[in-house]
């Protein structure tokens, strides 16, 4: 029988790649995901059936056979009392819960928005499947080390979040500890450093640098870079991050909320990446910006405990992930 899986925020860039690969992999996938991030076109090639939440119990009681690579995408909100009503009747092994309001800066201009989705409606679910799935797989954030300075970082290091984004993050990693303790619910936190790569769109307030440089590259843009481009970051290209989900999921570990980073272990500085860019593409230009609010200098991960408790190892390191995301955008070389 195949392994049965909920991913919430599956029309976004990390959970359309994650659906595409566990389908690829023999799951059988239901996506639910309200749409305020998500893009159809991201799961392009899928053999998908599409139900508003609204229609789902017409939709269930209707004589359609659903094929075992067919992608459910239920649209709506992944609280909706269909969705938590299936995840009550035992309809999935694994949650991936990758739905959020992410983002840093979004966070600092709506605290009290990013919260109610962030951390009471990621409550809810978990509600929801104590006792009913064998594990959920939680994207947690690198942001909730705040302005670490030991580097590369552990999962040991105390947490400093800087901004509501990452005090939200912080906060479910407790509420998954608890939940853990109080009702034996299988949670891991997986904390993803800056994921970038092929399905994420450069012009969203979501977006890594990666992206929306590329972003302006294609459109003629100027390349915008924050206070002096020494800011370094730990860029971790999307398979890996996939990788490290799938791991998760099919471990025979158990987790209770345990912690993980996600990324490649090495850090690149802003001012490395605009340098090749603009020798790449030569009609590119950088301009200075001031310094963002609730932004932290430097990440890098220390990845010794998922790779000794995962058997993780990074699939594509930085440069070869810049090049793939490059390749995505269709961008051309100015060299060539």
């Amino acid at each position: 029988m195949n392994k049965r899986a909920l991913v919430t925020g599956g029309c976004g860039f990390i959970g359309s790649n994650l659906s595409r690969t566990l389908l690829n992999n023999g799951w059988r996938v239901d996506i639910v995901d309200d749409m305020s991030n998500g893009h159809l076109e991201l799961l392009e090639g899928c053999n998908m059936r599409v139900v508003p939440l609204d229609l789902l119990e017409q939709f269930d009681k209707s004589d359609y056979v659903r094929g075992d690579d067919t992608l459910l995408v239920l649209q709506g909100d992944f609280t909706h009392n269909g969705v938590t009503t299936r995840i009550e009747n035992k309809q999935y092994d694994v949650v991936f819960h990758q739905a959020a309001i992410p983002r840093v800066l979004y966070s600092v201009e709506n605290p009290a928005k990013t919260t109610e989705v962030n951390i009471l409606r990621t409550t809810r679910l978990f509600e929801a499947c104590r006792g009913n799935v064998n594990r959920v797989v939680w994207a947690s954030s690198s942001s909730i080390y705040g302005g670490s300075e030991v580097f590369p970082t552990k999962e040991t290091c105390e947490k400093g979040p800087k901004s509501p984004y990452a005090w939200q993050k912080s906060a479910i990693e407790d509420v998954a500890k608890i939940f853990g303790a109080l009702y034996d619910l299988d949670i891991v936190c997986l904390r993803y450093f800056n994921v970038y790569g092929p399905g994420q769109y450069g012009d969203s307030p979501y977006s890594t640098a990666v992206s929306a440089w590329c972003h302006a590259i294609k459109h003629c843009q100027p390349l915008r870079s924050d206070g002096d481009g020494s800011q370094s970051r730990d860029l971790c290209y999307i398979d890996n991050a996939v990788h490290a989900n799938i791991l998760a999921a099919e471990s025979n570990k158990k987790f209770l909320g345990e912690c993980y980073n996600v990324s490649c272990g090495d850090r690149t500085t802003n001012a490395e990446i605009l340098e090749y860019l603009t020798d790449k593409f030569k009609h590119a230009i950088v301009v200075n910006a001031p310094w963002r609010a609730g932004d932290v200098m430097h990440t890098q991960a220390d990845i010794s405990k998922i790779k000794k408790d995962l058997g993780y190892e990074p699939l594509v390191r930085f440069w070869d992930g810049l090049e793939r995301t490059i390749a995505w955008w269709g961008l051309e070389d100015d060299n060539l």
